[in-house]
This record gives structure tokens, sequence and C-alpha cells, in this order.
């Protein structure tokens, strides 16, 4: 027996020797030459099939010697169909055409019947040599045969040898990406990947990343949809592992950018997949930030928005901005952030369902959440609460301020920033506010971003802070604040000359808009007329316009009126 199958090596090699000078030679055929770029597509996938046989080191197998002496006797008629091609010496074209159709179907039955005799357990991976992936500067054709032998063996190897196909496809494209345009122009390679989706685990997983990498090319999303690839990455999603999960939600990221494939994916239940996955408690950060983003997408459908809200999205991800992981905070808040922002009855359930104050905890110094976590609950809280009374009123009845406050002293400067945008929203808020803010120590921290260097961090600082001084109560205060008050006049009276920046100008504008509500208070004006700066300010007047005019004229009546009662005194 054993004989009998070393005796069957020979011929198997004649086939696969005569495959090779067959597929060599149809290069060189003129006429017919669609016909026998199909003959050659199926000679290639023979070629594969036959040669992880030829390196079997199995018992023998009747089907198999039979098959192999009929591919030899399908290849003697091809050569013949060949060689009467390349001399032009065909009775008629129809019938030659006629004759090149038959030998691609049976060239299509002996692959297929190939396909039979491994599935029933000939070819293992402990027996079969897979072919080695071409150099780094290989030619196409080599390229284009290592995948289909890979094909081959994803069709007709057993489950071990499927998945270390994949495993060397996914290899071979991350090395190099025309391997991924080589997958595609292969006629059933994405249609084999998207199938092996709905396999066991282990194949499912590596299957689902080949897709997440074909995903990455924008020109190639449509063969993977035409291929109706949404329902089994959905089917990963609820029955895949960790890994599997992650790949088929970065993968439906990348599809549910367009409206259309966003339905699709809705209409396969993908929505409750998704939130499911994040429900759990066991759900790793790189597969939450892979769900958030894949929501995010669907957003953007007003009517999916609903579906999504109908389900209980805003409440699942309210519970997420308490987890420890970064990961998890920031994309749950920007979730958040994109449902909420344009819907007051979705932010009346933020509230309902305690998301200010959980954004709240995320912002108090105290919290274990990282700088960006914070940045982004600040970011939410900005954009959120300040179009919402509800939201508005939660924000103010919890310690927020004080967060807030903490934060423009001693956060790290992104989040000193994005203290600062809050502060801002929060200075044009109604005077009880603003007193408030100006009793708990807000304007000698905004005093400190005036010397900043960002343009747009000196215009909000000083904004904010002119609407601060607007309270009659915190003017008062300011001015008994000696270092506050000298602070704006050495900006005022700093970088005077030729070489003075428009930046300058801008800022010194805001400053005077400052000083000129200041002189409503009689201390204040008494201390800006007695600082020693009056002539930078009756400088400013020639050039920065009415307003230091104005600040020059308010000061000067001031200070004719102290010279009058010192002499009516004397």
């Amino acid at each position: 027996m054993g004989e009998d199958s070393e005796e069957s090596k020979p011929s198997i090699g004649k086939a696969i020797e005569s495959i090779s000078s067959l597929i060599s030679l149809s290069h060189s055929i003129k006429p017919f030459s669609v016909k026998w770029q199909l003959v050659r597509s199926k000679l290639e996938e023979l070629y594969s099939g036959l040669t992880a046989v030829e390196n079997l080191d199995s018992s023998f197998n009747p089907s198999l010697s039979s098959l192999v002496a009929d591919v030899l006797g399908s290849l003697e008629e091809c050569h013949d169909l060949a060689s009467r091609c390349l001399n032009v010496s065909y009775s008629g074209k129809l019938l030659m055409q006629s004759d090149l159709d038959v030998m691609s179907g049976k060239f299509d039955r002996h692959a297929k019947n190939l396909a039979r005799i491994y599935s029933a357990g000939i070819l293992s991976h402990g027996f079969a040599i897979v072919v080695s992936k071409p150099s780094a500067n290989a030619c196409k054709d080599d390229m284009r045969f290592y995948i289909r032998d890979l094909l081959t063996r994803m069709k007709v190897g057993d489950l071990e040898m499927k998945k270390q196909a994949l495993i060397k496809l996914n290899e071979a494209m991350e090395e190099d990406d025309k391997y991924a345009k080589i997958v595609i122009e292969i006629s059933d390679m994405v249609s084999v990947l998207v199938g092996f989706l709905d396999s066991e685990t282990g194949i499912q997983e590596e299957a689902a990343k080949a897709v997440l990498f074909i995903s990455g090319y924008g020109s190639y999303k449509s063969v993977l949809i035409r291929s109706g690839v949404i329902g089994p990455l959905v089917r990963v999603l609820e029955n895949g592992n960790e890994c599997g999960k992650e790949a088929s939600a970065r993968c439906l990221k990348k599809l549910t950018d367009n409206s259309d494939n966003a339905w699709s994916f809705s209409a396969h239940g993908g929505v409750t997949a998704l939130l499911k996955i994040c429900s759990c408690g066991e759900s790793n950060g790189e597969l939450i930030a892979s769900v958030c983003g894949v929501l995010r997408n669907l957003v953007g459908v007003e009517e999916m928005k609903r579906y999504m809200i109908e389900e209980g999205t805003v409440s699942t991800f309210i519970k997420l901005i308490g987890s420890k992981a970064e990961i998890v905070q920031v994309n749950s808040i920007d979730l958040l952030l994109s449902i909420c922002s344009k819907d007051e009855q979705t932010r009346e359930n933020l509230v309902r369902e305690g998301g200010i104050i959980e954004l709240v905890r995320v912002s108090d110094p105290n919290s274990p959440s990282s700088s960006k976590s914070k940045e982004m609950a600040l970011r939410a809280i900005e954009n959120l609460c300040f179009g919402s009374v509800c939201c508005l009123n939660a924000l103010m009845n919890s310690l927020f301020l004080d967060h807030i406050l903490y934060l423009l002293k001693n956060g790290e400067i992104s989040v000193q920033e994005s203290a600062l945008k809050v502060t801002s929203r929060l200075c044009s808020l109604q005077e009880e506010v603003r007193r408030i803010m100006g009793d708990a120590g807000f304007m000698p921290e905004l005093v400190r971003f005036l010397g900043a260097k960002s343009m747009d961090i000196r215009e909000m600082a000083s904004e904010a802070l002119y609407n601060l001084i607007s309270v009659p109560k915190n003017r008062k205060k300011f001015s008994q604040d000696d270092r506050s008050m000298g602070c704006i006049l050495q900006l005022l009276g700093r970088g005077e000359g030729p070489n003075e920046s428009s930046n300058d100008s801008g800022n010194k504008k805001l400053l005077i808009s400052i000083l000129m509500s200041l002189t409503s208070c009689n201390s204040a004006r008494r201390k800006i007329a007695a600082s020693g700066y009056l002539k930078s300010i009756e400088k400013l007047a020639e050039t920065e316009g009415s307003d230091a005019k104005k600040l020059v004229k308010k000061l000067s009546k001031n200070r004719f009126r102290s010279i009058l009662s010192g002499l009516w005194h004397s």
C-alpha cells in the first residue's frame, strides 16, 4: 500500500509540471485571450491543490489516484488546444471557443473533486507544506501564486490548516499592501473570507482580521459589502472571542461611515449586539472604544439615533464614564456628547440618569481620572450644559466650581485651557453666578492668563474677567487686589514702540476695556491715576482709538477733581 502511494507521486508531479508548462504557454497565445485567461485561472487553482497533495505522506487513496489520471488526460487535451491556437490551425472560431469553454469546465470539476477528497480528510496540517512567501521584490505573478496557494488551503485543508493559511495571509497583507489588492482580484477569495466569519472561533478571529485589513482601503469596501460582510460581522460581535469582536467592530466602524451600510448594520441587529458588549462588564477598553466608533457613525442618522436612545444607549454609557480605564472614559464621554449635543430631551435624560454628576466626578481633581479624561469631561460640560437649563442647574448644584477653580490653578496646561473655556462660559451667565465666582477667587486666576502666549487664551481670560468685574461687588473686590491691578497695568505698558505686534495691540484693547470697567469704582480709578502708568495710557490713546481716549478722559477728570480738592482744602 505504501509502494502504491510512492508510485502515485510521480504522476502528481507530472501533472504539476504539465500545468506549470501550460500556464506559461497560455501567456503566449493571442487568439481567444479572454477564454485562455479563464482556463489559466482554473489551472492555477488546480496547481495549488495538487502542490499540497504532492507534499503529503499519506496512505494510498483510490479517489486521488483516479483524479490525477483524469487531470493528466485533460492536460493533454489542453496542450493540443494550445498548440492549435498558437499555430492558428483550428477549423473554426466558434468550435475553438466551445472547446475552450468545455476545457475550463473540466478543470473546474477537477478542482472541486480535489476539494471533496480533501474534505474527506486526506489533507491535514501535519502533512502539508505551505509554499514559502515570495521575497520583498517578487513579481506580481509569484505573489498571486502564493495567495492562490493559501486560498486552496483555506478551501480544502482541515481546521488547523485553514487557520494557518489565514495567519499567513494576514502577515502578507500587513507586510505589503499589494497582497490586499491581489486578494480582491481573485474572484472568490473575499467570499471565502466572509464565509469564515461564521466558522469556529480561531478561524473566525483570523478572518475578521483579514476583512478588517481589506476594509482599510476605501475602494475595496464595496467588494466587502457586495460579498455580504455586514451580517457575518454582526454575528462575530454576538458570538466571537474578544479579539474577533474587536476586529469586527473596527471593520464595521470603517464600513458604517456610509449611511446605507449603517442601515444594513442596524437591520442585522448590530446596535443591540454593541450595547450588549458594553453592558456585560467584561469587555476590554479597546473593544469598547471600537464599539463607540461604530455608534458615533450611527448617530449621524437621526432615525438611528432615536433607536439607539430607545435601546438605552445613554444609560449604558453613563455607567461607563465611571470606568477606571482612560480609553473607556474618553470614548464614552465623546459618544454621549455626540448623542446629546443637539437634543434637549436627551439632555434631560442625561441629567435624570446622573450623567452630569458623572462628568463632574471625572473633573474632580481628587479623582483618579487622567488629564485626557478630565479634558473630555470639561469639553462635554462646555458643550452640553450651557444650552440647557436642566443641565446647567445640575452643574451649579454640584461642586463643579471648586473643581474648575482648582484645575485653573494647578491643572496641566491642556486641562487648564479646557477649564478656562468652561470658566469663560460660566462668566457669561446671570449676575448671581458671576458674584459667586468672584467670591470664590476666580478673578486672580484669570489675571494670570492675561499674559499667556496664545492670543486666544488671553482673549478668553480678558472677556471672562471683564464679565466678572461688571458685577459691582466683584469690581470693588478686584480694586482691593493691588497685585492684580498692578499686573493689568504692567501688561498695558509692555511692548510699546514700533515693533509692537498686532496681537499685542489686540490684547491691549481688551485690557483697556477691563480698566474702563474698573474706573466705575472710585478706589480703582484713584489707583490707576496714581499708578505711574498714566503716561503709558495717554500714549495708547494716540494709537488705540476711542476706548483708550475715553479711559484717559475719565482718569483726567478724576485727577482734575483731586487738584481742585487740594486747592479748596489749602
